[in-house]
């Protein structure tokens, strides 16, 4: 068993743009990813092999991180939903564009994760990354102590203070407009789900309808029933085609701009939470102000401290919030145009092969008249 992680400062000791998550393998409802990354000494590369557990576990550790200064102000790379094995559809509505059980766009988006993770300035530090990416041994069955993001406290007093007007008019604007962001981000992801769901269904409609043209095959000498059988057959081969091509531009949905929706509307619900962790300082620091104001002369001195070490811890939350904003509006705005890109290249790749599919079915049509 690896040894308890201590959050200290580190470095790491891999390329970060060498990670990779190079296959998933399944044993029952349980999910292995083999990650490797090359050693930034130039002589060899680490392979691991992760489960899901060990992701949450190196996200905990993450949010664990309660000695970090400024630590409430970080936007944390969201962790993608966990994949099930044989998803219903109901199950795939809740899960989005990663529950449709396409293995290899869900290992790109855990690949990802793991690198926004390393690369961050501050949470790449923390020794759990290290870990994560270099032991041999499995890290997600150490405990992890309850963390200051603990979800059920936050939603004892979500209601009254995300609704808290906030005092600096950057972040009530950011807060209003990620309000609107996060509904249409998730809106958009959920109707992109729609189309590729649909494709999916039209190509195994596809499939079927060739199968059964070519049960309509008929054996025998007489020239009709030939004629019939060959038109039959060349139809079956046409619709072939059509599944195969309409397969391949729901996979290419998938893998491009479906996981760029996917991670632009898990980015907008991670800066959401950000904002609502600054804006539970806003109410503790007014809070604290008010006390202050409030105590007798023999605590006045001791209730001052306190309050300025609430402004100072408040102010540097602040700071690196508006840096973690501008980092992330820069970062998707690239995102989304690399996934544009991707979709156009990948469909205009499969539209031209798929032309010259259906040229060669025209060519054989034209023959048989």
């Amino acid at each position: 068993m690896m040894e308890e992680v201590k959050e200290v400062t580190s470095t790491l000791s891999v390329d970060i743009q060498s990670i990779k998550v190079t296959e998933m393998v399944k044993d029952g409802d349980t999910l292995t990813f083999l990650i490797e990354s090359e050693k930034l000494s130039g002589t060899g590369v680490y392979h691991v092999d992760r489960t899901y557990d060990d992701f949450e576990w190196l996200q905990q550790h993450l949010f664990s991180q309660e000695e970090v200064s400024g630590i409430q102000g970080v936007i944390f790379p969201p962790l993608p939903v966990k994949a099930q094995v044989n998803a219903s559809a109901k199950v795939i509505k809740q899960l989005g564009i990663l529950g449709l059980g396409e293995w290899r766009a869900y290992c790109k988006a855990m690949e990802t994760f793991v690198r926004q993770i390393a690369a961050h300035s501050i949470l790449g530090k923390n020794n759990a990354v290290e870990i994560f990416l270099t032991s041999s041994d499995p890290p997600g069955r150490q405990r992890v102590r309850k963390n200051i993001f603990n979800r059920l406290s936050q939603a004892m007093e979500g209601m009254r203070k995300e609704g808290h007007k906030d005092v600096d008019e950057f972040f009530q604007t950011e807060r209003d407009h990620n309000l609107v962001f996060t509904g249409c981000a998730k809106t958009a992801a959920e109707r992109f789900l729609d189309v590729v769901q649909t494709e999916q269904k039209i190509a195994v409609a596809c499939g079927h309808f060739s199968t059964a043209l070519r049960l309509c095959v008929e054996q025998g000498e007489d020239p009709d029933k030939l004629d019939f059988s060959k038109v039959c057959v060349k139809l079956s081969e046409v619709f072939d085609s059509i599944q195969k091509n309409v397969t391949s531009v729901a996979e290419n949905n998938v893998s491009t701009l479906g996981l760029g929706l996917d991670l632009e509307s898990r980015y907008q619900e991670a800066e959401k939470e950000m904002l609502y962790r600054r804006t539970c300082k806003l109410v503790e620091l007014e809070t604290t102000r008010r006390n202050a104001e409030k105590a007798k002369p023999v605590k006045k001195a001791a209730m001052e401290e306190v309050k300025k070490a609430a402004e100072t811890e408040f102010d540097h939350i602040s700071g690196v919030a508006k840096e973690e904003i501008a980092r992330l509006q820069a970062a998707r705005v690239k995102m989304l145009q690399q996934a544009l890109v991707q979709w156009c290249e990948k469909q205009l790749l499969t539209a031209k092969e798929s032309a010259d599919q259906f040229d060669q079915h025209l060519q054989a049509f034209r023959g048989m008249a």
